[in-house]
């Protein structure tokens, strides 16, 4: 089976960090780009950051910058999202998408619309709260 699994999420107080994960299993991911989104109670899909297939591209969105790092791992699957400073606004849940990107290795995509034809982990909480 072709999946994305997320994990690390969890309940952090603000100021705290947590390291998310994305396995991917069924396929290799060093074919794809990988983005994280989350997407908050009413609120619209977001985009986090993302990393080119190559891992020499990536990008934050402004509300993270600084505070977020993403990172690969090919040979153990996984794309991982650090994240530091943590705020009360940074609760929502985290997804992870892989598009195929043999064609462009080298770009990083921070629109979910991308990811459309690709894969779409389930979700993971991470709630900001003292």
């Amino acid at each position: 089976q072709l999946q994305l699994v997320e994990s690390g999420g969890g309940l952090v107080q603000p100021g705290g960090s947590l390291r998310l994960s994305c396995v991917a299993s069924g396929f290799a991911l060093d074919r794809y780009a990988i983005g994280w989104f989350r997407q908050a109670p009413g609120k619209e899909r977001e985009g986090v950051s993302c990393i080119s297939m190559n891992g020499g591209s990536t990008n934050y969105g402004d509300s993270v910058k600084g505070r977020f790092t993403i990172s690969r791992d090919n040979d153990k699957n996984t794309v991982y999202l650090r994240m530091n400073s943590l705020e009360p606004e940074d609760t929502a849940i985290y997804y992870c998408a892989a598009r195929r990107s043999t064609a462009l290795p080298a770009m990083c995509f921070m629109s979910s619309r991308v990811y459309d034809n690709g894969y779409w982990g389930q979700g993971t909480q991470v709630t900001v709260s003292s």
